[in-house]
């Protein structure tokens, strides 16, 4: 879908700066005179700093929420096999809640990344039901069983007690954890913000095809310029999709707390 979107960028701006060159060529001689061109080149000026302000900015704030997407995943992965190592020192009895948070990693890495081999774990949960962004009714039932777990247990002595104090602890940071990476899943903009800006760049790069002259230097010149702001656009496009694409998140994080989850 990314590169779709990528491919429909490069068509509506090369559209755009070839209807202004079909536009010169129908218009005659008088209306580039060099008051006419100055206010064209004044208007293309305007658009140009405004659109490259914003489209600066839209893509800083989807590097910036991708990042923290990045951030947030490692953490996430972090806190898992943490809430496993102290459940390995609680007892015994957590040996089934151990192996719910093992099923529930395998799940969240199928379902996360499916195009990607799956870790071997026979996980009892249907990965294609499950949703690829936002909440899912399946992991969220899974990982609530696993508090009740946690919070139903009786220590019998000081240790143990605190024990369970610290895997409690541990399991509020992977719930807190859990909702930063499902919140992470959402584009920081929505499609009017991207519509508008695309309509601005058509506007500029119709401008520019009404100025330059069809020689082989200003074509090419144009050509490429149509080519870095639709592969802008296209960088701008993947990063709202950090779990696909070009710039994906990787699922190492995850597969390594999978793997330390698997340690005796």
């Amino acid at each position: 879908m990314e590169f779709v979107y990528g491919l429909s960028f490069l068509l509506l701006f090369s559209l755009s700066a070839y209807g202004g060159l079909a536009l010169r060529r129908h218009l005659n001689e008088g209306h580039f005179s060099k008051d006419n061109m100055d206010a064209v080149r004044l208007v293309t000026g305007l658009i140009v700093s405004f659109a490259a302000l914003i489209l600066s900015l839209h893509l800083s704030t989807s590097k910036a929420a991708f990042d923290a997407a990045n951030r947030n995943r490692a953490a996430y992965a972090t806190q898992l096999a943490s809430l496993d190592e102290c459940l390995r020192n609680f007892s015994p009895q957590m040996d089934a809640t151990r192996l719910q948070l093992r099923q529930y990693t395998a799940a969240v890495i199928v379902s996360t990344w499916p195009d990607e081999e799956g870790p071997g774990i026979e996980t009892g949960l249907d990965p294609q039901h499950m949703m690829l962004r936002g909440e899912d009714a399946t992991l969220t039932k899974l990982m609530t069983h696993i508090g009740l777990a946690i919070d139903s247990f009786v220590p019998t002595d000081g240790a143990a007690q605190n024990i369970v104090a610290r895997c409690r602890a541990e399991y509020g940071t992977v719930l807190a954890g859990r909702w930063s990476v499902i919140d992470d899943t959402y584009a920081p903009s929505g499609r009017l913000f991207t519509v508008v800006i695309s309509f601005w760049l058509a506007l500029v790069f119709l401008s520019f095809g009404l100025q330059v002259q069809q020689r082989a230097l200003s074509l090419t010149v144009l050509a490429i310029g149509v080519l870095c702001v639709s592969t802008a656009m296209f960088v701008i496009i993947d990063l709202h999709f950090p779990y696909r694409g070009v710039f994906g998140i990787s699922s190492t994080p995850m597969r390594d707390a999978l793997a330390d989850m698997l340690r005796q």
